[in-house]
Order: structure tokens, then sequence, then C-alpha cells
């Protein structure tokens, strides 16, 4: 690095090698709008506290903003000798407006100044997927009033367990989604200091104004400890952690949405907007975009490892490695954006085979707790009801039969109990409108927790109108 860069205590430039290999302005320049916006705040924050005068705040606001204009056109060019993001643009600035630019990094160091672009960056890219996410949920809502009234069976260790609505299944994936959202908004919170002020590691000489820079840029307070401020990137695990967790969940989803696009399922059937062919097998309709989503996920939780593996040897306070918390975050975000944007598509454009869900219902025996629930309302123990259920399913199964399909002298003969409206209760439709409890399969309860859900979304500002109306209309 140059003289100009670094001062006059380095004699010699820095080595091709070493200049290549520690240059980062490939991955931060995506940072350039944030950089340029903090460079605003921290040189108005300056000409307001008296550090400079105003001719050079003014000369330095406007060679920024025309900077920052070159950059939305694509109009800059950026020079991996300058070495990141940072640079680049103050070296640009002073080209543009003379001595007045190098004035401005005065009570500031890169340390306080990356720390602050990537607090900012996150904040909002986290605000981004939460978007994301709200609109993925209010498409889930959609399908799930939609389908209202068609039944499937619930699974446990993947086999058939009990009926359940397809919307009941489908609200269960909100609320994994909704608990993505909430870990986002938890670590918004946490990050929500501006780092500005703090300088390398002991703030600055130069009497500052921390708070002002902090509300110009819409930081809730400065952080507390300049020390720990140019150290931490908690901040920045945190939201990957929010981020690898959300990611595992779009792959729990994208695992059912394969297994259910499976001849051997038939659940669903994807759009051809969302599948593709084989390059040998011309009958062959593949769920690749489910696939993809699952495998993506490996890239997310990845990314996390590898900052947490970067941070975890590091003392007090700014050490170099920090450098390498750009990549993994950067590209945790784009991958669960991507992920995200296409599971919408997918789901939006499913179409459910609700005959092949009524099919499995009649397979599997799933009304078999009925059959135990019925004898224990009647006053028979639990348990012992769950041995007669039992001996009945093994009975069916002998004779290749359903339980529907027995005779109540076969019912009788387990337990006197039984009547004939047991095969009224162990009717798909009955057992799950039995399960009017809260949080349970029953319409009105489903119903109900459609309307929560779509209470939420209305919260966070998302426009539900036209899905409040298609809900009150299935009431």
């Amino acid at each position: 690095m140059s003289e100009s860069a670094w001062g006059g205590r380095f004699q010699e430039e820095l080595a091709e090698a070493a200049a290549r290999f520690s240059a980062s302005v490939d991955v931060d320049k995506r940072l350039a709008p944030i950089d340029i916006e903090g460079s605003l705040a921290h040189v108005r924050m300056l000409g307001r506290c008296g550090v400079l005068p105003a001719s050079d705040v003014e000369r330095i606001e406007q060679g920024l903003q025309a900077l920052a204009a070159r950059v939305e056109a694509g109009d800059f060019s950026w020079d991996a000798k300058h070495e990141d993001v940072h640079m680049n643009l103050e070296v640009a600035l002073t080209a543009e407006i003379g001595e007045s630019g190098a004035k401005l990094h005065t009570a500031r160091s890169r340390n306080d100044q990356v720390a602050t672009d990537m607090r900012l960056w996150t904040k909002r890219a986290c605000q981004g997927i939460r978007r994301s996410i709200d609109a993925l949920i209010a498409t889930l809502v959609a399908r799930g009033i939609e389908e209202l009234d068609v039944l499937m069976p619930g699974y446990t260790h993947l086999q058939r367990a009990q009926p359940v609505r397809l919307t009941h299944h489908l609200l269960a994936w909100c609320e994994m989604l909704e608990r993505d959202a909430g870990r986002l908004r938890d670590a918004e919170a946490r990050m929500d200091e501006c780092p500005l002020g703090a300088g390398a590691l002991a703030t600055t000489t130069f009497a500052i104004d921390r708070k002002q820079s902090a509300a110009a840029l819409g930081f809730a307070r400065p952080t507390r400890n300049s020390l720990d401020t140019v150290a931490d990137r908690d901040f920045l695990v945190e939201a990957l952690s929010a981020l690898s967790l959300c990611a595992v969940h779009l792959s729990r989803i994208a695992e059912e949405l394969v297994l259910w696009s499976t001849q051997e399922f038939s659940f669903v059937t994807m759009s051809d907007a969302f599948a593709t062919g084989s390059s040998m097998m011309p009958q062959k309709k593949n769920p690749d975009m489910a696939e993809l989503i699952r495998g993506k996920c490996g890239r997310v939780v990845g990314d996390l490892v590898a900052l947490l593996i970067t941070l975890k040897g590091l003392p007090l306070s700014y050490n170099r490695d920090l450098q390498e918390d750009k990549a993994p975050v950067f590209q945790s975000f784009d991958t669960l954006s991507d992920c995200l944007e296409v599971m919408r598509g997918m789901v939006e454009s499913l179409h459910f085979r609700a005959d092949r869900m009524q099919a499995a219902l009649r397979e599997g025996f799933v009304n078999a707790t009925e059959i135990a629930d019925y004898l224990a309302a009647k006053g028979v123990p639990f348990r012992h009801a769950h041995h007669v259920s039992g001996r009945l399913v093994a009975l069916a199964l002998s004779r290749a039969q359903t339980l529907e399909e027995l005779s109540l002298d076969d019912y009788k003969g387990e337990d006197a109990h039984f009547e004939a409206d047991i095969f009224e209760a162990i009717r798909a439709e009955v057992a799950v409108e039995r399960r009017d409890v809260e949080g349970g399969p029953a319409k009105a309860r489903v119903l109900h927790a459609l309307g929560e859900s779509l209470d939420r979304l209305a919260t966070r500002g998302y426009d539900t109108s036209a899905l409040r109306s298609a809900w009150k209309a299935r009431h």
C-alpha cells in the first residue's frame, strides 16, 4: 500500500501478492451506498460540533453525493490497489474535491466505519428478509383458505397417523416462519447501536457527538464500549443464526413437497414453472427447485459456521480476520432471499390433489385413535381402550379390511361398550371436527388460526385486505 494511504511510517509498497491477498473491494463494494450514507452523517456531525469548518463540510457533502450518483449509475471504477470500499471512496473523493476530502476521516477509523456499515447493512437486510417471510406466510394463508375443506393424513415417523386438515398443515409451516421472523426482529433490536465515534479502539480526542451520528443513521443509540464496538460481530452471528434456522425450515418444507410430489404420494403436482425434466427420461418431472432449496440450506449453515470459526480465537479489539465476515454474511442473505422467493412461487402454483389425500385417509388405519377415544369417553380406561383398538386393527389386517369394513359384532366382540355410532365416530371428517381444541384441526379452530395469522401480517404492515375478504367468505 502506498504512503498516500498509510502515511509516512511505510517506505515500501505492499508486495503484489500481499495486496491481492488482502484486497476485499470485490466483496465489500456492495456497501458503497451505506458507506457514503455513514460518511455524510459523520461529516455533518463534525460540522455541527465545530470540528470541521462549514466550507469543508459543504465540499465533502457535495463530493459524497456526486460519488453516490456515480455508484448508483454503475459509473464508478473500483481499484483493488485501494484495497476496500472505504479507501476507494475516500481516494476518489479527495481526487474530486481536493484537500477537503482528506479531512473526512477526522475522528473516525476504518474500524468503526466498517462496523457501522455492517450494522446498518445487516439491519436493513434483516428487514428485507422479514418482508419476504411475510410474503411467503401470506401465500400459505391464501392457499390455506382455498383448501380449507381438504383433509389429509398427518404423519409421525413418516407413517400415517391421524387425519388433519391440509390447511392445518400449511399453518404449521406458517408457525415455523413466524418464529424465524421473530428471531430476526430480536437480532435487529440488539444490533440497533451505532459504532461511529468508537474510533480504532479508544474513541477520539475530538469533541464529537455520537448520539447525533446515531440518530442521523436511524440507530437507537451509540454503542457503549469502544473496545467491544470495533471487535463485535455478535450481531452478524445472531443474524446468520436466524437465517440458518429459517433455511432449515425451508429445507423441511421443501422435503415434504418433494415427498408429496412423488408418484407414491401424489399429494401435489408441481407447476411446470418450478420443475424440470430429465435429459434422458422423457417421462420425468423433477421437483428440482424444492431440492435446490433443501441443498442451499447447507450454504447458509456453512456460512454461520465459517463466521463463528473466524471469531472464536480473536483477542480484543480489532483484528484483520474480521474482514472475512462479509462474504458469508452477503452470501447467506442472498441465498435465503432467493430461497424464499422460489418457495413462494412454488406454493402459489402448487396443485393439491385432494383425491389422493382422501384415498390415503382410507388406508393406514388413521382413525384407530378415534376408537380408543370413543371407549375412553364411555369410561373405559384409555390404556385398555388403546389395546382394544389395537386388536381391532390386527383383526382388520388379518382380513385385509379397513376399520370401517368391520361389523358391529366384530367391535362388540372386543368390548361391549361399542354401539352403532362407532362408525360415525371413525369417519375422518368427524374425527377432525371433534378435535375442537385450541391449536387443533377442527374447521372453526383453523379458521381462527388463519384470522390470527392475517392479524399478525397486518400488524407488520402487510396488505391483507384481499386475503381477509376471502377468509370472511369461508365462515
